[in-house]
């Protein structure tokens, strides 16, 4: 038996224990330790399991995640999201589909600052809705926005998705921050531009609500203003060279925690609530870094990520057509288990594939997070359209029927990166060359 058929059938049995429901990091753990053992004999394995760990932890680039982690944790738990939304609201509201707008805009500066996809779609499905509810919206609007917005949270930064594409491909995390600004306000302006024509050809989707007087809208700048400083300092830091991103995360994770408790936000039972509940992601992160890192390494000996470059690199179609049937490789995997988990799997196998079709690193990075965003919406497992059923009671069938037209933006922004790339290489080439 040859060292790629051992490691298709590692991979075969990793697909199997997961569909058994064992945890992705221990099945990744398990093939990657017994299929090292079977190539390279027991000690060797023994060796790389402490090895893996031990560099895991180690590595500087892991410091990113707790500190957004927590910092996002803070700003969830500090009702910011709320003071947001309804801020948005004040200048937003009147408008034909105006909620819907307001949720785009409000969700966009607290993803800027809360670095969590899921947590933005939770928060906006309690805040949100309700408000749409009032009056009188489509539940398939409400709802399909507040599922869909969450994907910003793979563009704009402090996305978790970058940081993780970040430390798998070997990427300045930086660049991709500065990368994803562009393509994030695209998605976003295409989301409104999806909600202004939905509502104009069916008014009773989003119908207007009553104009706020300016006087009620200047109060609610204040709102805005400290979430943009923060952002602005962490990524302006970041483009200038200042800060690292660990020394932006630290930067970012001090600003909130001034602001809320100088606000009287969160008080010390919600720090500590925050502080948990970001030590048990960045824990479950750190172990699907560890456990894939073990994984790529059995893969690696089998030759199977060359071999896919081969192959790859010798199909008959432009690159273009190339790469998108790798990414359609991700979609299809993502239906069968969660987007994050197929992209530490898949991604050491087609990473060499993609570089040798001769794509720039970081557009890949931003390229496969949209990808990513299309599937973390798309049945079966659309983490962000459950978290909205779970918290509305919505059916799950009318939230599927309202993400489908923002599946069109989606695809349009996919669209545009494919073909002007200087959308994501331009910012950070200039500012971070």
């Amino acid at each position: 038996m040859t060292e790629t058929v051992i490691g298709v059938f590692g991979l075969l049995l990793l697909i199997g224990l997961f569909l058994t429901g064992l945890e992705m990091a221990f099945a990744m753990a398990i093939v990657g330790v017994v299929g090292y053992a079977v190539v390279m004999g027991p000690t060797a394995a023994m060796s790389m399991l402490a090895n893996d760990f031990v560099d895991s932890l180690q590595a500087y680039g892991i410091t990113v995640f707790p500190l957004f982690m927590l910092m996002g944790q803070i700003v969830f738990n500090g009702g910011m999201a709320r003071r947001l939304y309804d801020g948005a609201y004040k200048f937003l509201g009147h408008v034909p589909g105006g909620l819907a707008v307001a949720t785009v805009a409000g969700a966009g500066i607290f993803k800027a600052m809360c670095g969590s996809a899921t947590a933005t779609s939770a928060t906006f499905a309690s805040v949100a809705v309700p408000e749409m509810d009032r009056y009188g919206y489509s539940k398939k609007l409400s709802t399909g926005i507040v599922a869909t917005v969450g994907t910003l949270g793979m563009l704009i930064p402090p996305a978790g998705t970058l940081i993780l594409l970040g430390i798998i491909t070997e990427q300045s995390i930086g660049k991709l921050f500065v990368a994803g600004i562009v393509p994030g306000i695209i998605l976003a302006l295409l989301f409104v531009g999806v909600i202004l024509g939905w509502a104009r050809v069916d008014p009773a989707v989003g119908p207007r609500g009553p104009k706020s007087p300016w006087p009620e809208r200047l109060r609610c700048v204040p709102e805005f203003l400290w979430p943009a400083i923060v952002f602005v300092v962490m990524i302006g830091g970041l483009m200038k060279g200042i800060f690292t991103p660990t020394e932006a995360g630290a930067v970012g994770l001090f600003s909130v925690l001034v602001i809320t408790v100088a606000k009287k936000d969160v008080d010390f039972a919600g720090i500590r609530k925050s502080t948990v509940e970001a030590l048990r992601t960045t824990n479950m992160i750190v172990l699907l870094i560890a456990t894939s890192t073990m994984l790529g390494h059995f893969i690696t000996v089998t030759d199977i990520p060359n071999q896919v470059a081969e192959v790859v690199a010798g199909l008959p179609f432009e690159r273009s057509v190339t790469l998108c049937i790798i990414f359609a490789v991700y979609l299809i995997g993502g239906t069968f288990m969660d987007d994050l988990a197929f992209l530490i799997l898949a991604t050491p196998i087609f990473w060499p594939a993609m570089i040798k079709l001769g794509y720039d690193p970081i557009w890949l990075c931003i390229t496969m997070s949209v990808v990513l965003g299309i599937g973390s919406i798309i049945p079966p497992m659309a983490i962000c359209v459950f978290i909205v059923r779970q918290i509305t009671g919505v059916p799950i069938g009318v939230v599927y029927r309202g993400v489908y037209p923002f599946l069109i933006s989606l695809l349009l922004c996919l669209a545009l990166l494919f073909a002007f790339p200087e959308l994501v290489l331009y910012l950070p080439s200039v500012t971070m060359p």
